[in-house]
């Protein structure tokens, strides 16, 4: 079994994509798939993921996008990104209640200038902290904790695809005990604390847990597991667990069955900070992480931490993708091919799944809408038949009020209709805010009725209001039955994202 290690500080990377290009031929690829045949394999990192319903990220330092040779492999290789630095305690919050934002707003804003999404790193931290709050215990720090929660979710809403809410809060070795710091002398419960506090800041975001040394089965991870199985059974907002994965030569033998036996509770499970030490066998462990994320449905992407080996925290280790000169390892090219193995594309969906970029249906068909993130299907809630009744999400059953029919409104706008009701699909009082609700109610083919689809690489697609240009998302990325289903700025979470069934 390999040793992983923390870090202090370090390294970058970075991504801009063509969301014009390298997006538009690979819809265009898999949409030509099933009349040309087989298309030709991707041949970035970002497109053989998302091929496979999934991203490729790189963890990136402000600083060094005015590196070209940086920026250009960032802008070629992947498609979302993890701020180093830039959005940890001691950066945004130097002094108690004087908030800065602008290194990661450079990120995010070079992120969303070029269609990566962007992971929040680390919203709560024993390690960089600033100066004021090392001073700190008890009640004031527990204060000043929530406060910095709020406050940065709340100021990067809608840009934000998921946070690191709390990172390296257990102890190493064998113990299974918490780390002991000063976030976890003002209470136990401070975890909890923080991911509610992330949720009411931020409802769309999703809310992860990050640590080092879990990536096998061992104390640390089984006592971390077992903080998300009981978070996941009394309601705290927990959506996905990251595993850093800083390997030395070789990867845990049991680290597909880790990744598996927590996704198994309901979480997204992601690899959040790869990087292994050169050698003899980096480019084969590098393809064994890979394939061990290919293998477990619910593992949603995998971010290396760093560009070049110069710009990783591992000094002389040569741990990445890219040598310091930024030309391709051996390493990259076994992450690529394990990408693009077993087939060129995303697993062939069934016949009823819109090819990916054309957002067409059959309007004669009746379809079940299953969320991407929950795994549950749109439904009328109770069997409603009234106008104004909620729509929410339930497992699914198949049943009439979970049944929609795509009724054309022209231009590519469609309006949902329910077999049960006869009802269609409406944001409630042509509301353009955020979180309005979505309800049905008597067809009248106005623009607050009307949505258009659009297929994404991974077969699934997003409904954007015409009125709003907000996107139907579950709210808050909830699993429950009877989440509730609302519009949100198209950010493209996993909850907002629909995989068309069709069933009549």
């Amino acid at each position: 079994m390999s040793t992983s290690t923390s870090r202090s500080a370090r390294g970058a990377l970075g991504r801009r994509r063509k969301i014009t290009g390298a997006l538009a031929t690979v819809a265009l690829a898999a949409t030509l798939l099933s009349v040309a045949g087989p298309a030709q394999a991707a041949t970035t990192l970002d497109a053989s993921a998302a091929a496979k319903g999934r991203y490729f990220g790189a963890a990136i330092a402000a600083n060094k996008l005015s590196d070209p040779v940086y920026t250009g492999i960032l802008n070629r290789e992947f498609d979302s990104v993890t701020a180093e630095n830039e959005m940890k305690w001691d950066a945004t919050e130097p002094r108690q209640g004087q908030f800065t934002y602008t290194a990661g707003d450079r990120i995010v804003n070079h992120a969303r200038a070029n269609g990566m999404k962007v992971r929040g790193h680390a919203l709560l931290w024993h390690s960089q902290e600033p100066s004021w709050a090392q001073s700190m215990s008890g009640t004031a720090l527990r204060s000043a904790m929530m406060n910095h929660v709020t406050k940065v979710a709340t100021y990067y809403k809608g840009k934000i695809h998921s946070w690191d809410v709390v990172n390296e809060a257990f102890a190493d070795g064998n113990s299974g005990a918490r780390r002991d710091s000063n976030l976890q002398r003002t209470g136990n419960d401070w975890i909890e604390a923080a991911f509610r506090a992330a949720r009411a800041a931020d409802p769309a975001a999703k809310l992860c847990y990050n640590d080092y040394n879990t990536d096998s089965i061992n104390p640390k991870s089984t006592a971390v597991y077992n903080m998300v199985k009981d978070f996941k059974a009394r309601g705290v907002p927990i959506d996905c667990v990251g595993f850093q994965s800083h390997f030395g030569t070789t990867i845990p033998s049991d680290y597909k069955a880790n990744l598996q036996r927590f996704a198994a509770l309901g979480v997204d499970v992601q690899i959040t900070e790869l990087d292994i030490e050169q050698g003899s066998n980096q480019a084969n462990a590098y393809k064994q992480a890979t394939e061990a994320c290919l293998a477990v449905s619910r593992c949603t992407g995998i971010t290396v931490w760093g560009i070049r080996d110069s710009d990783s925290w591992r000094t002389g280790k040569n741990p990445l993708l890219f040598d310091s000169s930024g030309n391709k390892k051996a390493a990259y090219t076994a992450v690529l091919n394990a990408l693009n193995a077993g087939g060129t594309t995303t697993p062939t969906p069934t016949p009823t799944t819109p090819a990916p970029g054309t957002g067409a249906v059959d309007t004669s068909a009746w379809y079940v809408l299953v969320n991407r993130g929950s795994g549950k299907a749109l439904d009328v809630y109770n069997l409603a038949t009234n106008d104004g009744a909620k729509i929410v999400q339930w497992s699914r059953n198949n049943g009439t009020q979970q049944q929609w029919q795509f009724v054309s409104s022209g231009d590519g706008y469609y309006r949902l209709k329910s077999r049960l009701s006869g009802k269609v699909l409406d944001v409630t009082n042509f509301s353009t805010a955020d979180s309005a609700a979505v309800s049905q109610y008597t067809d009248r083919n106005q623009t607050n009725q009307q949505w258009r689809l659009t297929t994404l690489s991974s077969g699934h697609v997003t409904l954007v209001n015409r009125n709003s240009t907000k996107a139907l998302e579950v709210m808050g990325a909830s699993t429950a039955d009877g989440g509730a289903v609302v519009q949100y700025q198209n950010w493209g979470g996993a909850n907002q994202q629909w995989q068309l069934v069709k069933v009549g």
